[in-house]
């Protein structure tokens, strides 16, 4: 009896069965990115003018979440949600202060201090002129962080009672990328070359 040669061409895939696998190994791998961007990772979009000009109406964030960021430091983007303002609507706010540090602001000069020390704000679009309620000098809870908005005299943030002090449990994640950028309440053109890491 002559045995077959296993040397025996196989029969070649079909291009159905071929984009089958493909189909395949490809929903695979999106279930794997997607999970992958729940976990370590959301993606918010800016609602209204607080954060010009570091952030424009409509910018789409992509922040590391809270999962992983969990110590909020000075000159931080973070988003926030409080059940007590807007029903939960998030928030975009620059952390100013951390626990157990004193906030002073003059409203008349515009200056913030922390801790005695005058900040250098480059990043403000306004001075902090406004006052919104609280009272100063403020020393920051455990447990909390003192935000502003960048665009100081068109922010509702920590300086107003229906905000105060955020606390660090409240915070969804530090925002990281500009991956598209907002109109600026459709007032101007998207700048594409504003994608990219934020400071």
């Amino acid at each position: 009896m002559v045995k077959k040669q296993e040397t025996e061409e196989k029969e070649p895939i079909s291009w159905k069965k071929s984009v089958m696998l493909y189909l395949h190994d490809l929903i695979y791998m999106l279930a794997a990115i997607i999970i992958t961007l729940l976990l370590f990772f959301r993606v918010v979009i800016v609602s209204g003018p607080s954060m010009y000009q570091t952030l424009w109406d409509g910018d789409w964030l992509l922040l590391v979440s809270n999962l992983f960021y969990q110590e909020p430091e000075f000159g931080d983007i973070i988003v926030a949600s409080q059940d007590t303002f807007n029903d939960g609507e998030p928030i975009v706010k620059r952390v100013i202060a951390l626990e157990g540090q004193t906030v002073d602001i003059d409203f008349q000069e515009g200056i913030v201090y922390v801790d005695g020390v005058a900040l250098e704000e480059d990043y403000t679009y306004t001075p902090t002129n406004m006052q919104e309620g609280m009272t100063f000098p403020l020393t920051v809870d455990e447990g909390c962080i003192f935000v502003m908005g960048d665009n100081r005299n068109k922010s509702k943030d920590s300086r107003n009672p229906e905000i105060g002090q955020v606390d660090k449990r409240e915070v969804l994640g530090k925002a990281v990328f500009l991956i598209f950028p907002g109109t600026d309440e459709g007032n101007a053109e998207r700048q594409f070359s504003r994608i990219g890491v934020l400071n």
